[in-house]
């Protein structure tokens, strides 16, 4: 089944990291453009790294799908650590004290709290899913990739326009 076998995800695999990478690179360019209204503000300097975090963990889920011919176990470990290192910066990042006084709270879960749970957690089931041949295999992976893409790009949005409003 496809799910337990990485080889026929190649192809989602190359398209997600280089659409993610772009995003990525077009997150540095709305840092570049606001660099000294994000700098001023901790709270924002926080949502900057995280949504850089969330765009560029795609990049890396899809770039260890690419491994060809790769053991399941091996790829299970390489999510396992992919979810703990993006999983450790973000919910770093991502605590009640890095939160704006000025965003609402409903806002924070949404566009901080939830994407950082998904793109943590998601590669952790994907990767038990793969070793017990059980709980859906590598189909936890898309929702890693789209949470982490939309939450980037939500974050990308508030540091390119909502910043100057």
């Amino acid at each position: 089944m496809d799910a337990f076998d990485a080889e026929p995800w190649s192809d989602f695999a190359a398209g997600m990291a280089g659409a993610a990478a772009a995003l990525a690179g077009l997150l540095f360019v709305a840092v570049s453009i606001n660099i000294q209204t994000i700098l001023a503000h901790r709270a924002i300097t926080s949502r900057a790294a995280e949504a850089l975090i969330l765009l560029v963990t795609p990049v890396f889920l899809s770039l260890v799908l690419l491994i060809p011919g790769q053991p399941p176990v091996a790829l299970a470990v390489e999510l396992f650590v992919l979810a703990a290192v993006a999983g450790a910066a973000l919910g770093w990042l991502s605590r009640p004290s890095r939160r704006a006084r000025e965003q609402p709270v409903a806002s924070w879960v949404g566009t901080t709290v939830v994407p950082a749970a998904v793109v943590a957690l998601a590669p952790v089931v994907a990767g038990i899913g793969l070793l017990t041949e059980s709980l859906g295999g590598l189909y936890w992976l898309p929702a890693a990739v789209a949470v982490g893409l939309l939450g980037g790009l939500s974050n990308a949005w508030v540091l390119l326009v909502e910043i100057l409003r």
